[in-house]
């Protein structure tokens, strides 16, 4: 099977991450996306988040119509503590997963154009980038030069050779010093956190950015909104152990 990783901190999550998913899953065959709500990414933990199972929750009303997407806890609080860690890094989180895989599996690993730009600065990128093959979300005004000069320096083409990428687009499937990127160029949506938050300071409509349900539960726990801060939702947090078992299908009620 093919399998993928879809992480960050999806906060919350809208459609046009499901449409990036739905799109990689029809192109490259994805069996099944696990979608990984980061408990603290690295590159945001001076900045607030809602509270990590917040999002799980509107994860999981978001995926409960999808056959092949999963909302996976390979990131959760209890799983990030009780490795004495003190954020979520990608590169555990793939070996964590591909430990469970079997030996068949191909693993693949989507994300954005711009979170890419900053793959070399992530924990380990060489090994990342050497434990799974990368579904990158393009959109106008990236080129092949971009994505080629991303990359980390041990795998960096030469610069002259990356300048002869400069003029095409971002597009089809590359690989530079045994890394795979697969560059995803049919899906440009403009949803962002800030247009969400935005809508619910002004008590607008929210299904043009988010699945109907997660307009619900956003509403329903004041979300978002300057006049309270979200507590944590009242669900019962996994186990270490439970967590772990991420290829059981969570029923509604994780960069760098």
């Amino acid at each position: 099977m093919n399998v993928a990783i879809y992480g960050g901190t999806f906060d919350p999550v809208h459609n046009g991450h499901l449409a990036v998913a739905r799109a990689a899953a029809e192109r490259y065959k994805l069996g099944r996306v696990y979608f990984v709500p980061a408990d603290i990414p690295p590159h945001k933990q001076k900045q607030p988040l809602t509270p990590y199972y917040h999002r799980y929750a509107m994860l999981a009303l978001a995926l409960a119509g999808e056959k092949n997407f999963v909302s996976s806890l390979l990131e959760a609080p209890e799983i990030i503590q009780a490795e004495r860690k003190l954020a979520s890094y990608s590169i555990e989180t793939v070996r964590r997963l591909r430990a469970r895989l079997g030996k068949r599996d191909k693993l693949f690993f989507v994300i954005g154009i711009d979170a890419f730009r900053d793959i070399a600065k992530w924990r380990s990128p060489v090994e990342l980038l050497s434990e799974c093959e990368f579904i990158v979300a393009s959109r106008p005004g990236f080129s092949l030069a971009d994505v080629a000069m991303a990359l980390p320096e041990e795998l960096r083409p030469a610069r002259e050779i990356a300048e002869l990428f400069a003029d095409r687009d971002a597009a089809g499937t590359i690989a530079f010093g045994g890394a795979t990127i697969h560059l995803l160029d049919d899906v440009h949506s403009t949803v962002s956190a800030t247009q969400i938050r935005a809508a619910v300071r002004a008590n607008r409509p929210l299904t043009k950015f988010v699945p109907a349900m997660v307009a619900d539960y956003i509403r329903k726990h004041a979300l978002y909104t300057s006049k309270q801060e979200p507590g944590s939702p009242n669900l019962p947090a996994p186990s270490a152990e439970r967590g772990l078992q991420i290829v059981s299908r969570t029923q509604p009620v994780h960069r760098k």
